[in-house]
């Protein structure tokens, strides 16, 4: 953790908090509160970006399918079970938004080299072009949104947040 962060003792820490007031557990207790707030509020713009950047991709496209895209273009050609398993839903989820990718022209199944029995999904030549060209809008309109911030400000931010996205790995609601 940075050293400008603050820490209480391990019985203060968030999940066991007895605040009062202006004590170190109340001021947890309120960051907390600030954060999941503007965090909610991201939450539902990233949503209607979403949508926006789905569009981009194909008219037709739902907004949950732009990540299943994303996924394979970093990971290349995977099967079914390993990409729903590397976003956390079921299969049956995934196999309705790949069906749907695969009518738009998005992606292509073909037979797994390591096991006949499956398929593996790919982009297609056109899902690749279509999603490069979202991509390239999305990267444009966040360099316009931010063209006062700061580079360190982005990079730090960018930092937080997978520092975040690692906390949540650890899912103990």
């Amino acid at each position: 953790m940075p050293a400008t962060s603050w820490h209480l003792p391990q019985n203060h820490r968030i999940g066991h908090m007895r605040a009062t007031p202006n004590s170190p557990e109340a001021a947890a207790d309120s960051a907390v509160e600030a954060l999941e707030a503007q965090l909610s509020m991201l939450w539902r713009r990233a949503r209607s970006n979403s949508y926006k950047v789905a569009r981009r991709v194909h008219p037709d496209m739902e907004p949950a399918a732009y990540g299943l895209l994303v996924i394979l273009q970093n990971e290349g050609s995977m099967r079914l079970t390993d990409i729903a398993a590397s976003i956390g839903v079921g299969k049956p989820s995934v196999s309705r938004q790949i069906a749907m990718l695969e009518q738009l022209g998005l992606v292509q199944k073909e037979a797994d080299p390591r096991d006949g029995r499956a398929q593996s999904i790919s982009l297609t030549p056109d899902g690749s072009r279509q999603l490069m060209a979202a991509q390239s809008a999305r990267k444009e309109a966040f360099h316009g949104l931010m063209e006062n911030w700061e580079v360190k400000d982005i990079t730090r931010l960018g930092k937080l947040i997978a520092q975040l996205n690692a906390t949540y790995t650890k899912d103990n609601w």
